[in-house]
């Protein structure tokens, strides 16, 4: 005979049975996992994306704080050490087709091309670009770009911007290589690639003792630049080099030095900023670190409009390629290396002579319409590393 349970005796059976419920429940849903043939691993959750300010005092902030030494952007990676080749341009690329071949030329040296090198553009959102960035350059303008001008600080500003976007953005970025628009290569990428990640200094041009250099100092007004900058630490040199990740981030950290540059000059034929803040910032931040010579050739002979000879097309010739490659980079120094004086000299026009094997890796400036002669030559004369003087 059997007897029909009374609600009370329902409800306490019902309350006996929830914690076995609950403890069913909770190991009978499996956290989430990807299978690898019989082993199960938890799947991390994906990491935030960066968000790279567009504002100047952000930007620097943030990338200021990255780790001085590159390193792989995740502890399983394999990725090599990057160069971040960064364009400065306030046109479209003419040669966009020549470096296209330059760095295309990776997948022959490396099953991962994408892991050797990064690209990153300013241009002017003031000018007008017809032919718009494609193949390896296509969304490479840095959404921070800003307006720029000669004779301003805005190319120092430009530049800044650049690094500290290649400093955010890929942590195995090791060299940053600053590139004008007017700039091609004189060697190959893997030639390239291995003479600068080999070296542990950035190339700089560093020139003290310049002709003109106190009426350089002195372009935004007598004394302005002191106390941060006194007249014996300041430096000349190319706008172009070459920096290690160490020194790229020095550059974006600095305040001290940028408070001074960063001033408009009252004499403008005598003001290129960018050519003065760079080296006379690492000269007096690290100079031991920094080959005092920039790896971008320019012919400055018989020139005194501020502007470099600038080749066209009818002297593109193999001729040209090789006499520039192995023409002699011109190294700086500091007054207090007398062992490296010529003669002894006190002379003010400072020159060492220093015995190094650095070959020039780029060079400007070029017309736009030398293009396709150096197209014509670029597989068999540009890009053939056994041909030197």
């Amino acid at each position: 005979m059997l007897i029909s349970p009374s609600p009370f005796s329902l409800c306490c059976a019902l309350l006996l049975c929830l914690p076995l419920a609950l403890v069913f429940t909770s190991t009978s849903t499996p956290p989430t996992t990807v299978t690898s043939g019989t082993k199960k691993n938890l799947v991390p959750p994906p990491p935030p994306p960066i968000i790279i300010p567009t504002d100047d005092e952000s930007l620097f902030k943030l990338a200021s704080r990255v780790n001085s030494k590159p390193f792989p952007s995740s502890p399983s990676s394999s990725s090599p050490r990057k160069i971040a080749f960064m364009f400065l341009t306030t046109t479209p690329l003419p040669f966009s087709p020549l470096w296209e071949l330059f760095f295309n030329q990776t997948e022959e040296i490396h099953q991962n091309h994408n892991n050797l090198y990064n690209i990153y553009i300013h241009a002017d959102p003031n000018q007008t670009y017809d032919s718009p960035f494609t193949g390896v350059f296509n969304n490479r303008v840095i959404p921070s770009s800003k307006p720029t001008k000669r004779f301003t600080p805005s190319l120092i500003s430009a530049a800044r911007r650049l690094l500290a976007h290649a400093l955010i953005h890929d942590s195995s970025n090791s060299m940053f290589a600053l590139i004008s628009s007017t700039c091609i290569p004189l060697h190959s990428f893997n030639f390239t690639y291995n003479t600068l990640i080999r070296s542990k200094k950035s190339f700089i041009e560093i020139l003290p003792n310049e002709p003109g250099a106190y009426d350089r100092w002195v372009a935004r007004g007598i004394d302005i630049m002191l106390p941060e900058i006194p007249f014996d630490k300041f430096r000349i040199g190319s706008q172009f080099f070459v920096l290690t990740r160490k020194h790229a981030r020095l550059v974006v950290r600095d305040r001290r030095l940028w408070s001074k540059f960063k001033l408009p000059c009252l004499q403008w034929d005598v003001c290129y900023p960018e050519e003065h803040y760079f080296p006379t910032l690492l000269n007096m931040l690290d100079p031991q670190g920094c080959v005092p010579a920039t790896l971008t050739h320019v012919d400055w002979h018989g020139r005194s409009d501020g502007h470099p000879r600038t080749y066209e097309a009818s002297e593109v010739r193999p001729e040209l390629i090789i006499k520039l490659r192995g023409d002699k980079l011109r190294y700086g120094g500091t007054e207090d290396d007398d062992e490296k004086k010529i003669n002894g000299s006190d002379s003010s026009k400072m020159l060492y002579q220093k015995h190094h094997d650095d070959r020039f890796l780029f060079a400007r400036k070029f017309s736009p319409d030398s293009l396709q002669p150096l197209m014509d030559i670029a597989e068999d004369i540009i890009f053939k590393d056994f041909l030197f003087l």
